[in-house]
């Protein structure tokens, strides 16, 4: 288990009026976790290298601080009364003695896209990616009951370059252009991490490796 040297998340959990929302007012609890898979280093630096190019020609900047990785468990609220603490123990306990059958190799297979609103990596669908999710969701819903719950729609792993800020009318010539890259790698699926919102910017907090 590796934890990454941070000062805890925002406690504004639960208190309606947060800023949120790329800092726009809200009335809703503001988001405090969300669980994903980080990637190898090399394929890293490749997807960081679109989003500079994005940045670059069309000032997309939405969620660059956060690591690239794939998103097993959305954003959501965790009450106060629950701690990252109790979801690790639960992820320990509940998710990883099962680590030989949810360790998997992934491939991405170049760029793909949310009509004009995001631009992503294609991760090629797998069962058992649904099943990953399924393990770690289940999980956190043992150690925090009703923080989150599961998304009706089918689970589609992707790896998002640019999103929300992409000016209009130019997704088309984005996708284009970064699918000259010929994007095609296999990654290993090989890590649970937690990410926690801190100072308005995610943070992973916990990496838990499935071994």
């Amino acid at each position: 288990m590796r934890m990454s040297n941070y000062a805890g998340r925002d406690a504004n959990c639960g208190k309606p009026g947060s800023h949120n929302n790329g800092g726009r007012f809200s009335s809703y609890p503001a988001q405090t976790h969300f669980f994903g898979v980080l990637l190898p280093d090399d394929i890293t630096s490749t997807l960081e290298d679109c989003r500079r190019y994005m940045n670059r020609n069309y000032g997309c900047r939405s969620g660059y601080g956060t690591p690239i990785h794939v998103t097993l468990v959305p954003p959501f609220c965790l009450p106060d009364k629950y701690t990252t603490a109790d979801i690790v123990r639960a992820i320990q306990s509940d998710v990883l003695p099962a680590a030989a059958e949810l360790a998997f190799s992934a491939h991405i297979d170049n760029f793909g896209a949310f009509g004009d609103r995001t631009i992503f990596a294609n991760v090629v669908a797998n069962p058992k990616w649904a099943k990953l999710r399924d393990a770690v969701l289940n999980a956190v819903l043992t150690a925090a009951p009703g923080c989150t719950k599961k998304d009706k729609r089918p689970f589609q792993p992707h790896l998002t370059v640019a999103n929300r800020d992409i000016p209009a009318g130019v997704s088309a010539e984005a996708l284009s252009a970064l699918n000259e890259l010929e994007l095609v790698e296999d990654f290993p699926v090989d890590n649970i991490t937690i990410f926690e919102r801190n100072g308005g910017k995610w943070i992973p907090a916990v990496t838990l490796e499935l071994k």
